[in-house]
């Protein structure tokens, strides 16, 4: 895959947990360094549905036919509702790569997932995102990827990282997200 510096990547991240209905935020940018857009869409705290919310704002997006990556924050978002990351590619044709900052304990989310309705399925879809690779550097990382050849992926994570070891779409839509809550307008401006 030929990668270009301004390679259209939407990094998707999830505002706080402080209601049922999570909004998750998608920065849309041009590699490391221009913002182009801004998509959102709902999803539910500890649901089924983050795939589903994430394939629609996708497809809803003005941007789909630029977007090239899919950049993810892990494979659960808004608590423990797992994405899907093979059905993305497959119903988008768009690459998804997940970022770690940290490689996933999966004892303890096995725990956590014991405490929730359809664990066994939630362990399927976390388990379908696949192997989980180190990228080396001066603050190491974690990716998984589908649609993608891995040596293609770490360039995209390393060329997006223009401010740290944390991809700017990741980081663009973690500072949006933080930003957004859902309910009722506190009226001040």
């Amino acid at each position: 895959m030929h990668i270009k510096p301004e390679i259209r990547v939407l990094g998707i991240d999830d505002s706080a947990l402080v209601d049922v209905n999570v909004v998750i935020i998608g920065a849309f940018m041009r590699g490391g360094a221009k913002l182009d857009g801004v998509l959102s869409s709902q999803i539910t705290k500890d649901g089924m549905d983050a795939t589903d919310g994430i394939i629609k704002m996708v497809a809803g997006s003005k941007h789909r036919g630029q977007i090239r990556a899919i950049m993810l924050d892990g494979v659960t978002y808004a608590g423990f509702n797992p994405v899907d990351i093979i059905r993305i590619y497959g119903e988008t044709g768009i690459p998804v790569i997940v970022f770690m900052r940290s490689c996933p304990d999966f004892e303890k989310i096995k725990l956590a997932l014991d405490h929730l309705p359809e664990k066994e399925k939630r362990w399927e879809i976390i388990n379908r995102a696949g192997r989980i690779y180190r990228v080396d550097g001066e603050n190491p990382v974690f990716i998984q990827f589908c649609g993608i050849e891995k040596e293609s992926a770490i360039r995209i994570v390393r060329m997006t990282s223009t401010h740290g070891n944390i991809p700017e779409p990741l980081r663009l839509a973690h500072l949006i997200a933080t930003g957004v809550v859902l309910g009722e307008s506190t009226g001040k401006a």
